[in-house]
């Protein structure tokens, strides 16, 4: 006798109850192994419920009716009864996540598999290369031309040209100022033959893809070392070398080797002083590329009067810096040390802020002698001295005055330096000013984020930033500001291209040269002489 199959229809009406497999939220996930033995008793429990029972009855009867679970579709719908108790699908699902809203209900994406043959695939729109590590490549026609003013320029010298010749090239083809001819061509003359046949120079301009590169680029290849991504103050040399071979302005040196090499000094340290933000003694692309090196040396290469380049080659300038050190270099060792560094400018500096110069807290001196400063570091102090406007004296003597290190400069550190102003004040029977006051000047002429204290980024968005300094440490300079000085007052008016250290050293210039000619002197310059010019001192 057989037994009546079940009614389904009262099974299908039956919900499972699926909040009886849900963990409260406080048990760890179910792969951990504490809850293995856990999750295999609920199994179990699940099994004995009459629910349970009855739907495994009922598809196992379906099964042995039909050959197969072709009942099984019942099993979703009678989940769905529970309703708000069935957890919600990952948003993060890789298979359901940016579907198109245009594909039919249950047809899959099959054209973004990645195992369907390309052929398959939809297809996609080509970028063009954008990017190119040394510059974008000129175009066929353009190459052509460079290549055909190549050959004009090597016919009829079959053994190459010679560094003479050859420093057309450097300018006329390779757009680069004349005086990186030497250095360009001894990179290209490995051998030290003398000459650059029209290969090697294809070769190392067209081949290694130096054409490509911007000029900062390609100067700053040209002078660093191969196995450098740097340049050292060495590197330097040949080109500062060039300059004093061949520019006309500084023809009359040549009969003085000795400031021959003083003056490329000169040139080389303020270049590292102006672009050498780190302080690392070396020079890097990214730095190059943000001064105006380039500039200056197109404009040197320009320029018959070297002393109209006011930017790092004027020989005016070398000339005031190099005169202030011997002036102070009473001993002519070469070495300057606190007594003679007291004595700048007519002792306008306090004694406090020497100290702070010669602790190397600004910068750690090149001498090899402690205590003592050498020509080098004086560059670095009398362009920070007289132009305090220039981010790199910004940071120069916010180094100073900043006691503990900590990048702000607080209320009782101005009030240590200015101690020493108020003291020196009272000495030259000058009206004294409570530091109060002065302490409101300054943060209304520097406008600070905190009016508690002073950041560097509050000294780079004031123009005043000298003045600053000068209240804290240059009595001389101080004094000037307050008296307002109506001929510095015209001069910044008439030239406002000039900066600080543009118009000292020019009244320097001016002053040393009378000293050194007496009388002579004025009428010998009478073509730069007029009544602007007059110094104030």
């Amino acid at each position: 006798m057989e037994t009546a199959a079940p009614d389904l229809s009262a099974v299908a009406a039956l919900a499972l109850q699926v909040d009886l497999l849900q963990l409260p939220p406080e048990i760890p996930a179910p792969g951990a192994p504490a809850l293995r033995g856990v999750l295999d008793r609920l199994f179990a429990h699940w099994l004995t419920l009459p629910d349970t029972v009855a739907l495994v009855s009922c598809l196992a009867q379906k099964a042995k009716s039909t050959g197969g679970f072709g009942g099984c579709g019942m099993l979703p719908s009678m989940m769905m009864q529970g309703g708000a108790n069935v957890p919600p699908l990952s948003p993060r699902s890789p298979r359901l996540a940016r579907r198109p809203s245009g594909l039919a209900g249950g047809r899959s994406h099959r054209s973004a598999s990645p195992l369907r043959p390309p052929t398959a695939r939809a297809s996609k729109e080509v970028i063009p290369q954008f990017y190119f590590r040394d510059g974008r490549p000129l175009p066929y026609e353009q190459k052509r031309q460079f290549i055909d003013v190549v050959e004009q320029l090597f016919a009829g010298h079959s053994n190459g040209l010679r560094i003479q010749e050859f420093r057309m090239v450097t300018r006329e083809l390779c757009k680069l100022p004349s005086f990186l001819t030497t250095v360009l061509f001894g990179k290209i003359d490995k051998d030290s033959t003398g000459f650059v046949t029209r290969d090697a120079y294809m070769d190392f301009w067209v081949n290694s893809n130096m054409m490509t590169m911007d000029t900062t680029t390609q100067v700053f290849t040209i002078l660093k070392q191969d196995d450098h991504d740097y340049l050292t103050k060495e590197d330097f040399k040949p080109l500062l070398r060039d300059l004093l071979d061949n520019h006309p302005g500084l023809e009359f040196l040549k009969s003085t080797p000795e400031f021959q090499e003083r003056y490329g000094e000169t040139v080389v340290y303020r270049i590292f002083y102006c672009l050498s933000r780190i302080g690392s003694g070396l020079l890097t692309l990214r730095e190059l590329k943000r001064g105006n090196l380039l500039d200056a040396l197109r404009h040197a290469d320009d320029e018959e009067d070297i002393n109209k380049v006011l930017r790092y080659f004027s020989y005016e300038h070398f000339y005031v810096i190099y005169c202030k050190f011997w002036e102070l270099d009473t001993d002519h060792d070469f070495f300057i040390d606190k007594e003679n560094l007291i004595k700048y400018g007519n002792h306008a500096l306090t004694y406090r802020i020497v100290d702070r110069i010669f602790s190397e807290v600004p910068r750690k001196f090149t001498s090899k002698v402690a205590g003592k400063m050498c020509y080098e570091d004086f560059v670095h102090f009398i362009l920070s001295e007289e132009d305090k406007s220039s981010e790199p004296s910004q940071d120069y003597w916010f180094k100073c005055i900043d006691l503990d290190g900590n990048n702000i400069l607080t209320h009782n550190e101005l009030q240590y330096f200015f101690e020493e102003q108020l003291h020196r004040m009272e000495c030259m029977a000058q009206e004294p000013v409570l530091f109060e006051d002065i302490l409101c000047q300054l943060v209304d002429m520097i406008g600070p984020e905190d009016d508690t204290f002073f950041t560097i980024k509050d000294f780079r968005r004031c123009k005043l930033s000298g003045h600053f300094f000068n209240v804290l440490f240059n009595l001389n300079k101080f004094m000037a500001f307050e008296s307002r000085d109506p001929f510095l007052i015209r001069q910044m008016r008439e030239e406002p291209s000039l900066t600080d250290w543009d118009r000292f050293a020019r009244r320097e210039y001016i002053r040393l040269a009378m000293e050194e000619d007496g009388e002579d002197a004025s009428n010998a310059s009478g073509d730069v002489w007029d009544e602007s010019l007059e110094s104030p001192f």
